[in-house]
């Protein structure tokens, strides 16, 4: 048996590199594969399109935005990881997910050709959040999985509390009328 600095820890060469894009949550630094973004914008940009929701099950979602016939509802990053309290700058809108994250900031866009599985003390919630560790220039950081944002259970709980918002609100409109 080798001694523990002789171990090397497992990690899986990707064929090609993967371009991620960096980003920062309460000064805590994640990436994301840059092909599961759709669209990048402003928290400005989206102040008039945006809608609130109210929903206590789901703290984290907080707004949901239309964007060409679909409605992504919106994951405030800070609070999903259980981190400080910030002031979002930008929301990433997801490729092939009804899910938008609010971040603070992106660092910039790297290349990673190496990844590490995810080390035994990250438990729970945390093993379907990231997909595995990567390092780069001189720091480990977590790569998320985008599905990990919201599940589908979470999605058609959302529905149905946006469904019957809505059936909600135009029957007060029905009456008042």
């Amino acid at each position: 048996m080798k001694p523990a600095d002789e171990r090397k820890t497992p990690s899986r060469r990707l064929r090609q590199p993967e371009t991620v894009v960096l980003f920062v949550v309460a000064h805590q630094m994640f990436a994301i594969a840059a092909d599961s973004i759709q669209e990048i914008r402003s928290t400005d940009s989206l102040a008039g399109a945006a809608n609130e929701i109210e929903q206590p099950e789901l703290p984290k979602v907080r707004h949901t935005i239309e964007r060409g016939r679909r409605t992504y509802y919106v994951v405030n990053a800070g609070m999903h990881f259980g981190l400080p309290v910030t002031r979002p700058a930008l929301v990433l809108i997801l490729r092939q997910l009804r899910t938008a994250v609010l971040i603070d900031r992106i660092e910039r866009m790297a290349d990673i050709s190496t990844v590490y599985p995810l080390p035994l003390a990250f438990t729970g919630q945390e093993r379907s959040w990231y997909r595995c560790l990567a390092y780069v220039d001189d720091l480990v950081i977590p790569v998320v999985q985008p599905r990990g944002f919201l599940t589908a259970e979470e999605v058609q709980h959302l529905d149905r509390a946006t469904k019957a918002a809505a059936s909600q609100r135009e029957l007060e409109g029905a009456v008042q009328a």
